[in-house]
């Protein structure tokens, strides 16, 4: 199949889609896909009837949701995010941002000193003390940090949109039961889609309902999140501590209240960093068209109507 990139050619995807037998081409060469890697500023102010489907680089596609409803409404193109993609680089920093919270690592670098030792000892813990994780967003990336942590022996809380099973957890829970859970786990990890109803999930009641000693890690959105509750539940010893790889505002600006907070790590949205999107992305848009050809649904087909 012919294949654009827009707005900038990805070297080590366009590789990917070569090897496979594709062939690059212009915009204006009629392309069967797009490979789309801007924001919706960069995106064409027209589309080739020949595009069948556009593929981008991104797990969330919040930020881009009005370009794919009106893109889908005017050409009726199909588009295809990287859901599940980048599931073992967040999960495994998912589980280094927990552990550095629980092990006082930020407490013990603005120290600066051993003399804090009984301190840091006062305020470390351990997942394999007979604790609970709650996923929030048990999708692809919540199924792998799941088995990851299983050698540390927590009990499991999914929480998901249709509450089905999910491998490896305990107890599913859906977002409608969420009161249910902020009271039941001790440590919270935030992958939900970004949508009306998952913004600010996390607010100054959810965190009220969590134990004291609950830490909160956000890997997936940053308003998955009220900052400024966050904030203030970390000052007042609402909660015992955060994680943060995404933030709002991101990047979250110098002098924030949270770089200084002792019991809150950060991150520069590092999950999946570039190198490792370029490595990835091309692979699975391969296995996209694979799909696409073959009559079969897209594997990381968005829904305009959800969102994700």
């Amino acid at each position: 199949m012919k294949y654009a990139m827009v707005p900038t050619v990805w070297e080590e995807s366009a590789e990917a889609l070569d090897a496979a037998g594709h062939t690059q081409v212009e915009l204006s060469e009629n392309p069967d896909f797009v490979f789309f890697s801007g924001k919706t500023p960069d995106f064409p102010e027209e589309l080739p009837e020949s595009v069948k489907f556009i593929q981008v680089p991104f797990a969330g596609v919040d930020g881009i949701l009005d370009l794919i409803a009106d893109t889908h409404k005017k050409y009726g193109v199909r588009w295809s995010n990287a859901a599940g993609v980048y599931d073992s680089t967040v999960a495994e920093s998912t589980i280094g941002l927990l552990l550095a919270q629980l092990h006082s690592h930020k407490r013990m670098a603005l120290a600066k000193t051993w003399s804090v030792r009984d301190e840091a000892e006062a305020n470390t813990t351990f997942l394999f003390e007979d604790k609970t994780v709650a996923i929030i967003g048990a999708g692809g990336i919540g199924k792998k940090l799941i088995s990851m942590l299983q050698g540390f022996g927590p009990k499991i809380i999914a929480v998901n949109r249709s509450g089905k099973p999910v491998e490896g957890a305990d107890e599913v829970f859906t977002f409608d039961q969420l009161d249910e859970v902020w009271p039941a786990a001790d440590y919270f990890v935030m992958l939900a889609p970004l949508t009306p109803e998952t913004h600010h999930m996390v607010n100054a009641e959810a965190l009220e309902k969590m134990p004291k000693h609950a830490v909160v890690v956000n890997v997936g959105r940053g308003p998955l999140v009220d900052t400024d509750a966050l904030t203030e539940a970390l000052k007042n010893g609402v909660i015992a501590g955060a994680g943060l790889d995404v933030t709002d505002p991101e990047p979250l600006p110098d002098g924030h209240p949270l770089w200084d907070e002792i019991n809150c790590v950060i991150t520069p949205h590092l999950a999946n960093p570039p190198y490792s999107v370029r490595k990835r992305i091309g692979a699975h848009t391969v296995e996209v068209v694979k799909a696409f050809e073959a009559g079969e649904p897209l594997p990381t087909e968005v829904d305009p109507t959800l969102g994700y």
